[in-house]
């Protein structure tokens, strides 16, 4: 095969130069498509029609699309809001979105340090569709890991980042473009359904922000926070429960303190209570529905309640029939507290209000005033509600009903209000002190104790101990002469008796001799008169009596052969066996 572009011009064709001097050939197709005006053109004069390239599209649609999204986003483009947080951490400029329910309202335009230095302003440029919400009811606040008391939130910033979270409140508001953000996520967010209300609290112990509050343990809502006032009142404690919960805090509801650890150790032993282990780090507070008060109707939003400090306590303001009553002590109250029991036969028929001391400076005497308070719907007895206490109590006194301090608990030291019968007490009567009854009292717990130690001390006190002493050397003295003089009796009847008692033995010897010639001769009797003759039979006698009064001298001689002593003393003391 050739090379067409090395073949010989056809005849009638000259050859055409490129302007870079390279030989070209038109091809045949082109020569046939050349008009007819053309045909007839001197050679070099060809002339080549340009055409439309489809590439030109893409820079025009993409022109098309820019304007379009321009459009769209200046339409979608809504105002520019200022935000000041104490930090700006986790935001950056460009990136950080503010989004609601994980729907994006904007985007972070600048971050940087207020002119004092002290706040950090961020600019941010919402969507058209967030402008009906940035009202002074909008909050905004940076989302990111956080580790609360109890709680863990944020986790997934971790992968994500940082985001601003609007919460929009309303449409009612005022148009705002400032804004302060929060620094910690709001306990209540808008359009939840719930209320609020109001707590008073001496001490709120661990109680905080983000606190659980618990409904028969179910977790029902959370504490938003406190205000202590001017430091001087009670603090007060907002908390929100939330629907269908919130009906459940009627007029006539308790609110306890239940944070942490309860610990109780007394008469029934050791009782340890806790609501949750959120609420063991972060404190709680717990309600109940007054079942004495079915009808009662659903609190209000903003009520106020009480804060009792635990559920004992809470249940004790329940009873509506009380009688405040007064006793004083002068001894020792430790252990005796506000909310301490008051106990009749055994029985906790009231608590203890206050404990505090009387003192009368121109007497120079002090006291302990001890005020609490009966009721009588701990009884469960119908008569005793519309009974009058304060007669009753008049009559109770003056049969010897007396108050009295008791231990509860030996290990904390607790102690309890009695009211019993006292035997022996002197008579006393009920006095009243401004309207307040006044039981009379006496010393109970550790004072009594004391007082029997006291007592039994002053006995051995009185005891003549030193006399007894000297009365006891000289019985000593007079014994040890006593004993001498024995001694020394005994040595003379020993001296004395020593040669009858040596002749003794002879003599038994010589009776057991005669009683032996005697055998003899009562032989020859007998084989004189005969076995069976009257007189042998009371001589055989005879022989029997003599014998065993041979055998006594014999035993006595040994006896005192080897106690002389006996003498004096007799038998019984020398330790013999009879």
């Amino acid at each position: 095969m050739s090379d067409r572009g090395n073949d010989p011009a056809p005849p009638g064709r000259e050859e055409t130069r490129a302007p870079d001097g390279e030989r070209g050939r038109a091809p045949d197709s082109e020569r046939a498509r050349a008009p007819d005006s053309e045909r007839g053109r001197a050679p070099g004069a060809h002339v080549r029609r340009s055409k439309f390239s489809l590439v030109w599209l893409i820079p025009l649609l993409a022109l098309a699309v820019a304007g379009y999204l321009g459009v769209r986003t200046v339409r979608s483009e809504g105002p520019r809001i200022t935000l000041t947080f104490k930090t700006g951490d986790g935001l950056v400029a460009g990136q950080t979105r503010v989004r609601h329910k994980a729907v994006e309202l904007g985007q972070v335009e600048t971050v940087r340090l207020s002119d004092d230095m002290q706040s950090v302003q961020v600019q941010v440029r919402m969507m058209r569709d967030a402008a009906p919400y940035l009202t002074d009811q909008a909050r905004f606040w940076v989302v990111r890991p956080r580790l609360s008391s109890g709680s863990i939130s944020g986790i997934e910033t971790l992968v994500s980042g940082s985001y601003i979270e609007m919460d929009p409140g309303g449409r009612d508001g005022k148009a705002k473009t400032e804004f302060t953000g929060l620094e910690n996520p709001p306990g209540v967010r808008s359009g939840e359904p719930g209320r609020t209300f109001q707590i008073k609290a001496e001490r709120i112990g661990s109680l905080g922000a983000g606190a659980p509050v618990f409904y028969r343990d179910i977790t029902v809502g959370e504490v938003l926070g406190y205000d202590i006032g001017d430091g001087t009142g009670p603090v007060t404690v907002t908390v929100f429960v939330r629907s269908p919960f919130d009906g459940f805090v009627r007029e006539g509801s308790h609110f306890w303190n239940a944070s942490g650890l309860s610990v109780q150790v007394g008469t029934e032993g050791i009782h340890v209570e806790v609501a949750s282990l959120q609420a063991l780090v972060s404190g709680g507070v717990a309600f109940d529905a007054p079942r004495a008060l079915p009808n009662a109707k659903p609190a209000a939003a903003g009520s106020e309640f009480p804060l009792y400090r635990n559920y004992a306590e809470a249940q004790s303001s329940g009873y509506t029939n009380r009688q405040d009553f007064v006793a004083y002590f002068e001894s020792s109250v430790r252990g005796l507290a506000r909310g301490s029991p008051v106990e009749f036969y055994g029985l906790q028929v009231g608590i203890v209000n206050e404990v505090g001391l009387d003192f009368d400076p121109a007497a120079g005497k002090a006291r302990v005033r001890v005020l609490f308070e009966i009721q009588p719907e701990r009884l469960n007895d119908a008569k005793l509600i519309d009974v009058d206490a304060i007669q009753t109590a008049r009559r109770l006194v003056a049969r010897g009903l007396r108050a009295q301090l008791k231990t509860s608990s030996y290990i904390t030291g607790s102690m309890i209000l009695a009211l019993d019968f006292v035997p022996g007490t002197p008579a006393a009567e009920l006095t009243m002190e401004g309207g307040q009854p006044v039981i009379p009292s006496v010393g109970g717990g550790f004072d009594n104790i004391l007082a029997s130690v006291s007592n039994i001390a002053s006995k051995i006190e009185r005891i003549p101990l030193d006399e007894i002493g000297r009365n006891l050397n000289g019985t000593l003295r007079s014994a040890s002469g006593a004993m001498a003089s024995v001694q020394e009796l005994t040595r003379k009847a020993e001296s004395g008796l020593s040669p009858v008692l040596a002749r003794l033995p002879a003599v038994v010897t010589a009776l057991q001799d005669a009683v032996a010639r005697a055998g003899r001769t009562f032989g020859s009797l007998e084989s004189s008169y005969g076995k069976d003759s009257q007189f042998n039979r009371e001589l055989e006698r005879a022989m029997v009596q003599v014998g065993d009064t041979a055998r006594s001298i014999r035993l006595l001689a040994d006896f005192l052969d080897r106690h002389p002593e006996a003498l004096v003393r007799g038998r019984a003391n020398t330790g013999a066996v009879r």
